[in-house]
């Protein structure tokens, strides 16, 4: 049985990432940070290890890898799912909320990759999924933070894509468009609307249809350093 480790697994996306997988029949490691009661309610609901972290340090990141590692004896898939957002002019952007969304959108990425590298190396095999953004391929004004972060996420992926090809390591990035999760609800109604009007499919994704992008780029063995954009057309 294949082993998986989801930060962030209790957003939105990373709670259906982690449906996903259990579905497909992964022991799923519930990676969270503040939202303890949710996450044991989920690993209790799918018979799922569950373990804290926060994704900024990499202490934190390293002491989780390594107990999904102990818990399992194995690492086949990361998922890395954690985001958080700052919406705001440019100029208006404080050091605090950079660190953060930096430390969480970007960093934590690069400290959870750097742990569960050398498990898989070890394996000679192993899939990594990053969670990316369309707005890291186009930026978007107002979220200049959260673009410049998610575009790093894109960079990352294709370069450890290649260093870890020799290894049986694939890594790849999936780059929603507008999903219906918690991170839209600053918006409102009519601003949502507007949003989907520029939508070729006119809507909102759901979160399971990115957790099936996920499950498909897991198991594609030959298929690395690729950003698979889920956007329903949007600025394609």
């Amino acid at each position: 049985m294949k082993t998986a480790l989801v930060f962030g697994a209790t957003g939105g996306i990373g709670e259906a990432v982690v449906r996903r997988l259990h579905r497909d029949g992964y022991k799923t490691a519930i990676g969270y940070c503040r939202s303890e009661e949710k996450a044991k309610a989920l690993a209790a609901e799918l018979s799922a290890f569950c373990v804290q972290c926060d994704q900024s340090d990499p202490a934190s990141v390293n002491n989780a890898v390594q107990a999904v590692y102990e818990q399992f004896g194995s690492l086949d898939l990361l998922v890395n799912c954690a985001g958080i957002s700052e919406w705001g002019l440019f100029d208006m952007l404080s050091d605090e909320a950079w660190q953060r969304l930096r430390g969480v959108n970007f960093d934590g990425v690069v400290f959870a990759c750097r742990a569960a590298v050398p498990l898989m190396v070890r394996q000679k095999s192993g899939s990594i999924v990053n969670i990316g953004s369309v707005w890291g391929e186009t930026g978007a004004s107002c979220e200049v933070a959260y673009s410049a972060c998610k575009a790093g996420v894109s960079g990352l992926t294709k370069a450890l894509a290649k260093e870890l090809a020799p290894s049986g390591i694939t890594v790849n990035c999936v780059a929603p468009g507008a999903v219906q999760t918690a991170m839209m609800n600053r918006f409102s109604q009519q601003e949502i609307t507007a949003l989907c009007e520029e939508i070729p499919l006119g809507r909102m994704a759901n979160p399971a249809e990115i957790a099936d992008a996920v499950a498909f780029l897991a198991n594609a063995r030959y298929i690395t350093g690729q950003i698979l954009g889920v956007n329903g057309g949007l600025y394609i």
